[in-house]
């Protein structure tokens, strides 16, 4: 059972923005660290944002200055704000749990190949950049 539904992703150009959502369905992470990472075709996954139960944040170098991860105050629905967007930006991006773990081993163990083993993830939201 999907626990985390994604939405917001679309077909922008470069420079532009897009807010991807992700709802826990059913408040079941609210006291986890709460990330998101993508997937290109033929790529591995990398991890792009995470944030802990306190706030706390860590970002990828390539995201930087352009991507914001939050949270509302319910800690039902997390956010990533992506500000110039670039085309190597074009991926499926996935939100997921991450535990209790801190957010930069977070970004860690969402990064490589395979699947995601560390929480529940869902099905993904396309994200595509043109130049």
């Amino acid at each position: 059972q999907v626990n985390l539904v994604e939405s917001g992703g679309g077909s922008v150009q470069s420079g532009g923005s897009l807010r991807l959502s992700c709802v826990d369905a059913e408040n079941a992470y609210s006291t986890d660290c709460m990330g998101w990472f993508r997937q290109a075709p033929g790529k591995e996954r990398e991890g792009v944002a995470a944030i802990d139960s306190d706030g706390g944040t860590s970002y990828v170098d390539s995201v930087k200055g352009r991507f914001t991860i939050s949270q509302d105050s319910a800690k039902v629905t997390l956010y990533l704000q992506m500000n110039d967007l670039k085309p190597e930006d074009t991926a499926m991006y996935y939100c997921a749990s991450c535990g209790g773990m801190s957010t930069v081993r977070a970004l860690g163990v969402m990064t490589g190949p395979g699947h995601y083993e560390y929480g529940v993830w869902g099905q993904g939201t396309q994200v595509t950049v043109s130049s």
